[in-house]
């Protein structure tokens, strides 16, 4: 009737994965090891039990089990018969040799244990065989697979049982007992609502028989009813058949007309059968002369597109071979560019330098007529200069004299 809080739905969660094996992981060596003979044994058994499948069809499975198992099976196969037949003779048998008979069974089943440890050595020593007849081999008998689930039921209450802690014991425990408590308490609530159902029950039995009186006095009125309906109805009756058979009268008068009528339809249905059948064969014709065009149409479409498929490889093509050409010629274009950059710029610096070299000449040219014009100066100054001195020194001699 309430709402589960959510104190109690997180006890619940952590009790469910407390109890639940697959939640439990080994923590200690001992624990793994002893987990780890308990899978080993669980599929020791799940192999042995596939041992009597295998060898009934042994032909089937010699080439892949091998010479030395396959003779393994086949003498586990005599001792199993050896075994069947001597039980079967110790019930039939008296009970003097039930002693010797008794040893015999024993010796027996040593010698079969014997046997079915050599066939998990030889199977088990190839893990590739193993799974490869587990899935080849057939479905375990029931016997066999109930007790391979009950020992897997045994290993996992085996790994809950290490894994427990004593606290996490206690609080188990515990657990169970609320548990036990609470199942307590819903049992009294469940009582108690098992006796209110009881006296609601008998309430509404109480209530049904004083329907009951009830529907027992309308079953008289509807008696009486149905009496009365029943002169009323026989009224009605003749009534229904006097004008039954004044309208089959009628009926059959207008299903005279009809027929006439159906008649006469048929023929207009004939003649507009044969009008649509020549009007539909003309339609087939002209249908045909249609398809013909497209065919036709078709077909010409399909040459001029094969020729013009045709034309455009062509065309893309020589495309193709000139864009190649065009790559080459430009990659050229790119070098003759790059090498017309370097001659260009080779042919300004020889100007420049030509310029330069000019403008020094015409300097020096310059300065070589000014120094020559400046040297014949000075030559004529001092030509100049030496006759004027021999001049003056004419004069002065002659005037001493």
């Amino acid at each position: 009737k309430g709402m589960a809080t959510p104190e109690k739905a997180t006890i619940t969660l952590d009790a469910m994965k407390m109890l639940d094996p697959r939640q439990l992981k080994p923590d200690s060596i001992e624990t793994e090891r002893i987990i780890t003979v308990l899978d080993e044994t669980i599929a020791k058994l799940e192999l042995s039990s596939l041992i009597p499948r295998i060898i009934n069809s042994l032909d089937r499975f010699a080439d892949m089990l091998g010479p030395e198992i396959t003779n393994s099976l086949i003498e586990h196969q005599k001792l199993s018969n050896e075994m069947e037949h001597l039980l079967a003779s110790s019930e039939e048998g008296d009970t003097m040799r039930a002693e010797e008979q008794r040893g015999c069974v024993c010796l027996l089943e040593q010698r079969l244990k014997c046997s079915v440890r050599n066939v998990l050595r030889l199977l088990l020593a190839n893990p590739s065989l193993c799974q490869a007849l587990k899935y080849e081999a057939w479905a375990r008998e029931s016997p066999a697979e109930v007790f391979i689930k009950a020992f897997g039921e045994f290993r996992n209450f085996m790994l809950e049982t290490l894994l427990t802690s004593p606290m996490e014991e206690e609080e188990k425990i515990q657990f169970m007992k609320d548990i036990s408590l609470q199942i307590k308490k819903n049992t009294e609530a469940i009582t108690a609502l098992q006796a209110e159902l009881a006296a609601a029950i008998q309430t509404q039995e109480e209530e049904i028989h004083v329907k009951d009186n009830v529907i027992k006095d309308l079953k008289n009125g509807m008696q009486d009813l149905t009496t009365d309906c029943k002169a009323g109805i026989q009224q009605i009756k003749q009534e229904g058949e006097k004008q039954q058979e004044e309208e089959l009268q009628a009926s059959q008068a207008r299903c005279a007309g009809l027929q006439q009528d159906i008649q006469q339809l048929g023929a207009q249905l004939n003649a507009l059968v044969l009008e649509h059948r020549a009007s539909e064969l003309a339609l087939r014709k002209r249908k045909c002369r249609v398809e013909m065009e497209i065919v036709n149409w078709i077909q010409k479409y399909d040459t001029d597109m094969g020729e013009k498929q045709a034309e455009y490889e062509e065309v893309d093509a020589a495309y193709t071979e000139e864009k190649v050409q065009l790559s080459l010629l430009m990659e050229k274009h790119a070098v003759l560019l790059q090498e017309y950059s370097q001659i260009e710029e080779e042919r300004r610096i020889r100007q420049k330098k030509e310029e330069q070299a000019l403008k020094e000449l015409t300097t020096k040219t310059l300065a070589a007529i000014r120094i020559q014009a400046f040297w014949r100066g000075y030559l004529v100054r001092s030509l100049f200069k030496s006759k004027r001195k021999k001049k003056k020194k004419g004069k002065g001699k002659k005037a001493k004299k």
